[in-house]
């Protein structure tokens, strides 16, 4: 699928896009699955709050639960002084995580397309298999800032580490938040490492290297729909807050090699599911 010079730019740049491969039909019958989600859930029950302005300070057991489970969890912006919703629950979503993949049938068969398998096993994966999956709203007007940072943070495993494939279920721009790169920073040291101590169940994140972020070499991934940018877990990444009228739709995928070793103090656990094969 991938040519060697795609190849050659994904490991030299540290990420890669592909425009327009997928469908309309199969990007649509992820947005109205994740619609359908939304529509189910409760927010009487739950009011997680998902931001990184707090340097993941606020992670409870609803988000370390969704390691295995479809969760939905609200942008900061969404609840007023009394911790009720100010807008329609449609727009106050931030994203639904995790095991999307494995509890969702839309989502499964998506996971499942050849194209995703192939192309991980152009950059070099022998057996990827899937550990997280997210569908991220970026809603209009509200969508939260996601700061700069690595996923190697938050998704700690050894050699060769993970990739994040993230697919444009809406056009992505500038104005609606889209995401940044720092090309050929993925060889840049890890800058900070989240921690879960699992007596307490309370999460930590601490800093190991203190090399700025050099935004100035940042470059924006305005993609349109159906596209994807695939990127390694040393990427310094970041996406504005979308003060536009125009919501953002995302999937992202995260996926290590197969026999990958995750530290004990990783977030995600999936003991009850396992690897999901691609």
């Amino acid at each position: 699928m991938l040519s060697e010079e795609q190849v050659r730019q994904y490991h030299q740049q540290g990420y890669l896009v592909l425009s327009n491969v997928f469908s309309e039909q199969e990007i649509d019958t992820l947005k109205q699955a994740a619609l359908g989600i939304v529509s189910e859930f409760d927010v009487s029950r739950h009011r997680s709050v998902f931001t990184t302005k707090d340097r993941d300070a606020g992670r409870d057991e609803y988000f370390f639960d969704s390691a295995e489970a479809v969760h939905c969890f609200l942008e900061e912006g969404a609840l007023d002084e009394h911790g009720e919703l100010n807008r329609l629950k449609e727009l106050a979503i931030n994203k639904i995580g995790h095991a999307m993949h494995d509890r969702v049938p839309e989502f499964t068969d998506f996971c499942r397309l050849p194209v995703i398998g192939q192309a991980l096993r152009d950059i070099g994966y022998q057996a990827p298999q899937l550990w997280q999956t997210m569908y991220i709203f970026k809603q209009p007007g509200i969508g939260g800032e996601v700061r700069w940072h690595q996923d190697a943070s938050y998704l700690n495993s050894a050699a060769p580490g993970v990739t994040g494939v993230w697919i444009a279920i809406e056009d992505a721009t500038r104005d609606n938040g889209c995401l940044w790169m720092q090309p050929g920073q993925h060889h840049s040291p890890l800058r900070e490492i989240y921690q879960v101590d699992w007596s307490s169940r309370t999460g930590t994140l601490r800093t190991l290297d203190e090399t700025a972020w050099t935004v100035g070499v940042a470059e924006a991934m305005e993609v349109p729909a159906g596209s994807a940018v695939l990127f390694n877990d040393r990427m310094p990444h970041y996406s504005s807050q979308n003060l536009s009228d125009a919501s953002r739709h995302a999937f992202t995928l995260h996926i290590a090699e197969s026999g990958a070793v995750w530290s004990p103090g990783n977030w995600l656990q999936r003991p009850r599911l396992g690897a999901f094969k691609l």
